[in-house]
Formats: C-alpha cells, sequence, structure tokens
C-alpha cells in the first residue's frame, strides 16, 4: 500500500470531463427531456466549474446564467460571476433577491435571533457563525462571532433555538435562488443543475430543497480539490480559479471549514479519501501532521456529520405504496 498524500487525488482530467459532458448531454436530452441547462452562477470554483462542464457538453447557446446577489454577497463575489458568464459566452441574468428576502422576514427573523445572543447587534454590525469541537473529539458547539461598527469584536456561544433560528432564516436564501432557477428552467424547458462538490454532498453541507435540489449534479463525486484542478484544466480565469472557498452568505467573511467542516478543503478531501479506503487514523494523521488522537476524532466527525444530514438526502417518505404510475 503506498503512502497516504494528495496524489491519490490525481486523475486524468480530460477524460473525466468528456465523461461528464457525454453524461449530461444524455441525461438532459433522453432522461429529463430538456432543451439545456440553468447554472445559478455564484464567482466560486464549484458554481464556476458546472458551467463551464455544461457548455463542454450542449454548447454556450444552451446554457442560461443566473447571478443571484443579496444583502450579504461580497461585492467581487457577482464581479467574478460575470467574469465567468463573459468567459462561457452565455446568456445570463441577474437579479437582486435581497428585497425579496426582506419581504418574506430572512433578515428580521435571523436579527432577532442574534440580538438575544448579543443584545447590542443592530445597524451597522456584521456577523457570522463558526463551529467548534468535532474536530478535536468534542461535540460540535456554534459560536457567534460579530464585529460592531466601531470595529470591536464580540463573540458568544449560540445556544440551539438562536442557532437554528439563524440558520432557518439565512436558508431562505438558498431557497429563493432554487425558486428562481426553476422558473427561468421551466421558461425555457431547461433543467436545473446542482453544483455540491463531493465533500458537501457527503457531508451534507446543503440546503434541502435549496441548493440540494436541483435535477443533476455534475461533480458531486469529485473532491474539491479535483475540482480546482478541473476549473484549471477547462481553461476557466486565474480569477476564478484562485477563488477562497467562502460561504457567501453571512456579512462577516467566513470560510466553509469555519462555519461547517473540520479542516481545510485539501486536508478534507484526503481524510475523506482515507476513510473511505480504510486507511487508519495513524496513518491520516502522519499524512496530515497531527496526532492519531485528532486524525480519529477528524473520522468520527465526518461519521457524525453523515448520520446527521443523512434525512437531507431522503426523498419524503410515504405511508403507503403508490400506483406505479403515480412515483412524483
Amino acid at each position: 500500500m503506498s503512502a497516504l498524500g494528495h496524489d491519490v487525488l490525481d486523475m486524468d482530467l480530460e477524460a473525466e470531463a468528456d465523461r461528464i459532458a457525454a453524461r449530461l448531454r444524455a441525461v438532459t436530452a433522453r432522461e429529463l427531456h430538456r432543451r439545456g441547462l440553468v447554472v445559478a452562477v455564484s464567482g466560486g470554483i464549484d458554481s464556476s466549474c458546472c458551467a463551464a462542464l455544461a457548455v463542454r457538453a450542449l454548447g454556450p447557446e444552451r446554457v442560461f446564467a443566473l447571478i443571484l446577489p443579496e444583502r450579504d454577497s461580497a461585492e467581487d463575489s457577482a464581479a467574478r460571476a460575470r467574469l465567468l458568464v463573459e468567459h462561457l459566452g452565455i446568456r445570463s441574468e441577474t437579479k437582486d433577491i435581497a428585497p425579496a428576502l426582506a419581504a418574506i422576514g430572512c433578515y428580521e427573523q435571523r436579527d432577532a435571533a442574534v440580538r438575544r445572543a448579543l443584545p447590542a447587534y443592530g445597524e451597522g454590525w456584521r456577523f457570522k457563525i463558526a463551529i467548534d469541537g468535532g474536530s478535536e473529539g468534542r461535540i460540535n458547539i456554534f459560536r457567534l462571532l460579530a464585529e460592531a461598527p466601531d470595529g470591536s469584536r464580540h463573540e458568544r456561544t449560540l445556544g440551539l433555538a438562536d442557532y437554528l433560528q439563524i440558520v432557518a432564516a439565512t436558508n431562505f436564501k438558498q431557497r429563493l435562488r432554487k425558486a428562481l432557477e426553476y422558473f427561468h428552467a421551466d421558461r425555457l424547458n431547461y433543467a436545473v443543475v446542482g453544483t455540491p462538490n463531493r465533500l458537501e454532498y457527503d457531508q451534507g453541507f446543503f440546503v434541502k430543497n435549496g441548493d440540494g435540489a436541483a435535477d443533476v449534479k455534475p461533480i458531486a463525486h469529485l473532491y474539491k480539490s479535483q475540482v480546482y484542478a478541473m476549473a484549471r484544466h477547462l481553461g476557466l480565469p486565474a480569477r476564478l480559479c484562485d477563488a477562497v472557498p467562502t460561504t457567501d452568505t453571512y456579512s462577516l467573511s467566513q470560510g466553509q471549514d469555519e462555519f461547517y467542516f473540520a479542516l481545510g478543503y485539501r486536508e478534507m478531501d484526503l481524510a475523506l479519501w482515507a476513510l473511505e479506503h480504510g486507511r487508519d487514523a495513524v496513518e491520516l494523521g502522519h499524512a496530515l501532521g497531527i496526532e492519531p488522537a485528532r486524525a480519529a476524532a477528524i473520522y468520527a466527525d465526518i461519521e457524525n456529520k453523515r448520520r446527521t444530514t443523512r434525512y437531507l438526502h431522503a426523498p419524503p417518505v410515504l405511508m403507503g405504496e403508490p400506483d406505479q404510475a403515480c412515483t412524483a
């Protein structure tokens, strides 16, 4: 057995791009019976790679992109998304979804929960949520990190009710975006592309009936490192290929590892691969330069997230067997 290292994720990118494109063509036309693909592009690497693969499969004239910023989106995200659209030569529409989110109570409900944890929170403040504990073998807890208009930093441990309300309100963003994706898919007779990579799909890092909803998910089998490699292979601009993965959901900048994953994506890729290929914690610890006990805790955290998010992958539970002709 060879030593564990990042080279285990190396792949023939040209062959894989061809395979995905051929599968996308077949699925779109013969299984979904649609004429093209809709992709919501955030300016991040995953949606950029999916859009590029969709163009490789169907050509630019049958791919439609949506750019859907809101109040907390980083300005650079939409700029990178526009760069992608221009680079690929695809049609697009930009829609600021902040007014709709405000109308359905997204910001109001979220801020009410933040103020219960931090009463001083108000106009001009920014905040994010961070996860802590699981990768060290403890129970995960969630912390509120806030910045006042004067630049002072504040931190609170979130109670379960406040954490759930913040997340529930924030999930409006992904669900509203998905509603718009399906509007345009219905209008054009297109299918909707989901953009999760393997880490996100495996670990339940998506919103059910939000960004988790799609007709086809072209990169759900690719580790994040492979998505970056694929994006470079497909010739996407360096500004996209060098983008640091963020949630782009809260008003303070937030890395995905800070919010959800135990490690940065390169280390998480290796940990997930090693777990799936039966490599023990000692070997993972050696590869990552950490103690075996910490590596074992990372394995346990991966398994725990799989258990707790299993319902996100599940279809609705039926109370009886439907007729064969009625399976929707």
